[in-house]
C-alpha cells in the first residue's frame, strides 16, 4: 500500500460542512486491492489482539462489534486503516468518531477520510494506520505502544491548554469564532474589529502594568501591605549573604522564590536548616537574579479566582502525595495512584501522573528515603514542593465556604493590581473564616492562573470559569463577529466579488476582500497573487481594520484545506462549468457543484444563499439549504423565478433593460444596464449576471437600493477595479481586451461580447493549461475557433505536468475541429505572443489577449499605450 497524497482540512470541506478537523488521505492499496479482508487468514485475531478496543466501533452495522463483523464478511483495507486511524488517536487521549472511506475513478485508490483533534497528530495517525494495517496483513509485530505515546506527546506539545481551550470552548458554544494566532496559547477571538485575543488567561482588556505589578512578587507584596493586606513578612536577597540577614530577621521556617517566577518554579517551602536554605537560593536563582525569602505560613494551599473584579471560584490544592500502608514501596505507591484512571499524561485526563523528579528525590533524601523505602502505615509523605496540578497536585473546590469577609478582600485585591483575571493564593486553615481571624496570609497574586483546578476539581463541584471571561469580552449586545459575503463558482467569482467590495465601500464600511489577484485591505493589496484560499480568508479576517469581508471562494483552496471562515452570512454561487475536471478526485460536473456548494452550505439560518436560476446545477443548491434563499436570472420570464415569488421569495432579474429587484409580487427597478459600465451598454451578458448577483447580495444585508444603484454606476472595468477582466485599451488603429478566460465556458461568454465588437480580424492570444484533461484542452481550443478570426497560441508559464508540444497538439486539433483553415501561429512565451499580434495588427482590428499573469500582461500593454501616447513611463 502506498500514500499517495495527505491534506488536513481546517474549515467547512467537499467532505463535511459541520465536520472542519478532517484528515483526507489518497491511498493506493496496490495488490491489496484484491485482498479483502475475508481472504487474509488471521487477520482478525491479530487485529483483536493488537486493538481489542475496535470492538466498539458500531460501523454500518449499528451495533458494538459492527465493525469486526464487517471485517468477517471481507471489508477492504482503506475501511480497515480509516478505523485504526480513529482508534488510534482515541487511545492517545483524543476521542474523535468520523470517518468514511470513497474509492475514486482509479482502481485500488481510495479516499480514507478521518476526523482528527490536532493537525500534526492526524498526519501522524494517517502515516501510522498504514503501516499498523501492513503489518498485520503480512503478520508481523508491531509496537502499538510507541505509536500512542508519540502521539501523546505531539498532543501535548500542540493543543491549547486545558485553560485557554475552555475558553476557547465556550466561545464556541455562543457562535463566536477563533483563530489560533500561533502554535501556543495565543488565540483571536471574533473576527476583524469586533476581536479579543486572549494568550493563556490574559485577554486582550488585561492591564499590561497590572501584568508587569503581578509578575513582580515584591511590589505585588509592598502594594498589598500598604493596603492592610495580610501578607508574609520578607525581603528581597542577592546572595547568601543576604539570606542570612533574612533568616536572622523574620526566623525559620522560610520560603524561597525567583522573584519573577510562576507555578512554583523554582519555589522552595517549609525551609529549617541553613543547608536546606542555601539549596532554595540556588534553586530560585535558576529563574533569576532577585529572589524573594520570606515567612513560611503553615496552613492549607488556597487558590481564589477573581474575574472581571468579581469572584468566581476557590480551591484547595495539595500537593501530590502518598500514605504509607506498611507494606508497599513509596515507588509502588506511587503507580497504584497513578493507575487511578482519572490520571494521564499532561493535560488528557482531570488528573496528571506524577512523576518522580529532582524535587520527589530531594524530598526523599532529606527524610534519608529512597523509592523502595516502605512507609509505616498511615504516613503521609508530600512528594512535590508546591501543590500544581501539573505535577500530580489534587484540587477541592471549595467555592460555596468562602467567608464574605474573604471575598470582599480578594476582588479587592484584584482592584489594588488591576487585574481583571487574576489568581491568588492563600495560606490559610481554611477560607470560611476572615483572614484576620485564621491567621493566614496572601502569598501570591498571578497574572496568568490556571483553569484547570476548577475546571476539573479532584473533588467537589466543577465551575465553568471560562463563562465569565467571555461575558467580559463579549458583554450583552456586543457582537464578535463582522459580516462576511461568501462568493462561489466556476467563473465570474472575482468580478462579483469586486463589485460586491465596491458597493460594501460606497457604504462607509471597512473591507477586506480576497481575490484571484490578491488580498485587498481598504482596496490596499496587501498579498499578491491567487488568494482565494482559507490563508487568505482568515488574513482578511484577522485584519483588526476591518469591519466588513467579502471572500471569494475558489475550488482549489476548498479540496486543499476546506473555507478559511465556519459561517457566512451570504453566500453567492455564480454557475458551475466543466473546469479543472479530474483534479483532486473531481471528476464529475456533480462533483465540482457540491464543491461549489460548500461556501453555500455555511450561510446562517436567517442569511441567504444568492444561486444563479439559469444554471440547472446551482439552482439544485436550494433543496440541501437550512438558509434563505434568493435567485437571480438573465430571463425575465424565468418560470423558477415566478414560483418563488409567487411564495413571497426575493430574486434579481434583467428585465426591459433594467436590473430590477422581485420581492414577491413587487418590483424594483435599480438601474438600467446601459448606465452599467461593468455590463459595457449590455453587450457584455455575463457581466450583467455578475451585477444582479451582487445587487442582490447586499439587497438582502438591507443597503439601500440608491445606494447600491450609485455604486453599479462608479465601478467602471478597468485595471483597477477589475484587473484581468475585459480591460479594454484603444489605440489609433486597434483595440485591445485583456481577460482571465481559462476555460470554454468562460471564453464562450466573452465570446458573446467578442462577436458584438466591429472589427476588421478578430485575433485570440490563447493558451491551454496542462492540469486539464485531453478533451478539456480540446473544448478551449473548439471555443477559441469559434470566436476568433486568428489566433495565436502560447504558453503558461507553469505546464502543470505536460510538455508544450503535447497542449499545443491538442488545441490545435480542437481549433481544427470547428475550421480547419483556420489561421494560427504558435509563438510560446505571452510577451512574445503580444509583441507579434501588436507589429502585426491590421487597421480596425480587435486583439484579445488571454492571461494567466494578468499583471505582466497589463504592464505590456500600458507601456504600447503609453508610447503611442508619447509619454513616459
Amino acid at each position: 500500500m502506498k500514500i499517495l497524497e495527505i491534506k488536513t482540512m481546517s474549515g467547512p470541506n467537499y467532505w463535511s460542512v459541520s465536520r472542519h478537523k478532517l484528515i483526507v488521505m489518497l491511498l493506493d492499496l496496490e495488490d491489496m486491492e484484491d485482498k479483502p479482508t475475508n481472504k487474509i487468514p488471521g487477520f482478525l485475531e491479530r487485529l483483536t489482539a493488537l486493538m481489542p478496543t475496535l470492538y466498539e466501533h458500531r460501523c454500518s452495522e449499528g451495533v458494538p462489534g459492527g465493525f469486526f463483523q464487517r471485517i468477517t464478511e471481507g471489508t477492504w483495507m482503506g475501511h480497515v486503516i480509516e478505523h485504526i486511524a480513529l482508534e488510534l488517536q482515541t487511545l492517545a487521549g483524543m476521542d474523535t468518531g468520523f470517518g468514511r472511506t470513497r474509492e475514486t475513478k482509479d482502481s485500488g485508490v481510495y479516499h480514507v477520510v478521518f476526523s482528527y483533534q490536532e493537525a500534526k497528530a492526524g498526519v501522524y495517525t494517517a502515516k501510522a494506520a498504514v503501516k499498523i494495517a501492513q503489518a498485520l496483513v503480512d503478520n508481523e509485530p508491531y509496537d502499538l505502544e510507541a505509536d500512542i505515546q508519540n502521539l501523546r506527546e505531539i498532543r501535548e506539545d500542540e493543543r491549547l491548554g486545558p485553560s485557554t481551550g475552555s475558553i476557547v470552548d465556550e466561545a464556541i458554544k455562543r457562535r463566536i469564532p477563533f483563530i489560533r494566532l500561533n502554535r501556543h496559547s495565543l488565540v483571536q477571538l471574533g473576527y476583524g474589529i469586533n476581536q479579543c485575543r486572549v494568550q493563556a488567561t490574559i485577554a486582550s482588556t488585561t492591564s499590561s502594568i497590572a501584568v508587569e505589578i503581578a509578575c513582580d512578587k515584591e511590589e505585588t507584596k509592598n502594594l498589598l501591605e500598604a493596603s492592610e493586606i495580610p501578607v508574609p513578612r520578607g525581603r528581597i536577597i542577592y546572595d547568601e549573604e543576604d539570606l542570612k540577614n533574612a533568616i536572622d530577621k523574620i526566623g525559620y521556617p522560610i520560603v524561597t522564590k525567583p522573584v519573577n517566577g510562576n507555578h512554583g518554579k523554582g519555589a522552595t517551602t517549609n525551609i529549617r536548616t541553613w543547608e536546606d536554605a542555601v539549596a532554595g537560593l540556588a534553586a530560585a536563582k535558576v529563574y533569576g537574579r532577585s529572589v524573594i525569602c520570606e515567612k513560611f505560613i503553615t496552613g492549607r494551599d488556597f487558590r481564589v479566582l477573581v474575574i472581571n473584579y468579581k469572584f468566581v471560584a476557590a480551591a484547595l490544592r495539595t500537593p501530590a502525595s502518598i500514605t504509607g500502608d506498611g507494606e508497599h514501596t513509596i515507588q509502588q505507591l506511587i503507580d497504584i495512584i497513578n493507575s487511578d484512571p482519572r490520571r494521564g499524561y499532561g493535560h488528557e485526563k482531570v488528573l496528571t501522573a506524577i512523576k518522580v523528579d529532582a524535587f520527589t528525590m530531594d524530598i526523599l533524601a532529606k527524610k534519608e528515603y529512597t523509592l523502595d523505602t516502605i512507609l509505616k502505615k498511615r504516613e503521609e509523605l508530600w512528594l512535590k514542593p508546591t501543590a500544581n496540578l501539573s505535577t500530580g497536585g489534587t484540587a477541592t473546590d471549595v467555592t460555596e465556604m468562602v467567608h464574605p469577609t474573604n471575598v470582599f478582600m480578594c476582588e479587592r485585591i484584584a482592584r489594588i493590581i488591576g487585574l481583571n483575571i487574576c489568581g491568588i493564593d492563600i495560606m490559610a486553615s481554611d477560607l470560611s473564616t476572615p483572614l484576620s481571624e485564621s491567621g493566614g496570609a496572601v502569598l501570591e497574586v498571578n497574572a496568568a492562573p490556571g483553569f484547570r483546578m476548577h475546571l476539573d476539581p479532584t473533588e467537589g463541584i466543577p465551575r465553568n470559569v471560562a463563562e465569565p471571561v467571555i461575558d467580559m469580552l463579549y458583554p450583552p449586545g456586543s457582537s464578535a463577529r463582522i459580516p462576511i459575503i461568501a462568493v462561489s463558482g466556476t467563473n465570474g467569482k472575482t468580478t462579483t466579488t469586486r463589485l460586491i467590495a465596491h458597493i460594501v465601500k460606497q457604504m462607509g464600511y471597512k473591507v477586506g476582500y480576497t481575490t484571484t489577484d490578491g488580498v485587498y485591505i481598504q482596496n490596499q493589496m496587501m498579498m499578491k497573487g491567487d488568494c482565494t484560499g482559507p490563508v487568505s480568508a482568515e488574513f482578511v479576517l484577522r485584519d483588526p481594520t476591518v469591519n466588513y469581508a467579502v471572500l471569494e471562494c475558489a475550488r482549489g483552496g476548498i479540496l486543499r484545506a476546506g473555507l478559511g471562515f465556519h459561517n457566512c452570512d451570504v453566500a453567492v454561487v455564480t454557475n458551475v462549468a466543466e473546469d479543472h475536471m479530474g483534479l483532486g478526485g473531481i471528476d464529475t460536473i456533480e462533483k465540482l457543484a457540491k464543491v461549489k456548494a460548500v461556501a453555500a452550505h455555511t450561510v446562517f439560518k436567517e442569511g441567504y444563499a444568492i444561486l444563479n436560476a439559469d444554471d440547472d446545477l446551482v439552482y439544485e443548491m436550494h433543496k440541501d439549504l437550512d438558509c434563505k434563499v434568493a435567485y437571480f436570472s438573465l430571463k425575465e420570464d424565468s418560470m423558477r423565478i415566478k414560483r418563488h415569488c409567487a411564495k413571497g421569495g426575493i430574486a434579481a432579474i434583467y428585465e426591459h433593460g433594467y436590473v430590477t429587484i422581485l420581492k414577491g409580487t413587487w418590483k424594483i427597478r435599480v438601474e438600467k444596464v446601459t448606465n452599467i459600465p461593468l455590463t459595457f451598454s449590455g453587450m457584455a451578458e455575463f457581466n450583467i449576471a455578475n451585477v444582479l448577483a451582487a445587487t442582490l447580495a447586499t439587497y438582502v444585508q438591507d443597503f439601500k437600493t440608491e445606494d447600491i444603484r450609485q455604486a453599479l454606476q462608479t465601478f467602471a472595468p478597468s485595471p483597477a477595479f477589475t484587473p484581468g477582466r475585459m480591460n479594454m485599451f484603444h489605440f489609433r488603429n486597434y483595440s485591445v481586451m485583456i481577460d482571465y478566460a481559462h476555460n470554454t465556458h468562460g471564453l464562450l461568454a466573452i465570446g458573446k461580447f467578442v462577436k458584438s465588437v466591429e472589427a476588421s480580424v478578430k485575433v485570440g492570444i490563447i493558451a491551454g493549461v496542462g492540469d486539464r484533461r485531453d478533451e478539456d484542452i480540446i473544448s478551449l481550443g473548439e471555443a477559441a475557433a469559434q470566436v476568433f478570426d486568428e489566433i495565436i497560441i502560447r504558453q503558461d508559464k507553469n505546464l502543470r505536468g505536460r510538455t508544450e508540444e503535447d497542449i499545443i497538439e491538442l488545441m490545435t486539433r480542437g481549433i481544427h475541429n470547428i475550421d480547419p483553415q483556420k489561421k494560427i501561429v504558435v509563438i510560446k512565451k505571452e510577451s512574445e505572443a503580444i509583441d507579434y499580434a501588436f507589429s502585426n495588427a491590421i487597421k480596425d482590428s480587435f486583439i484579445v489577449i488571454t492571461s494567466d499573469v494578468v499583471p505582466d500582461a497589463l504592464e505590456q500593454v500600458k507601456q504600447y499605450k503609453a508610447k503611442e501616447d508619447g509619454v513616459l513611463m
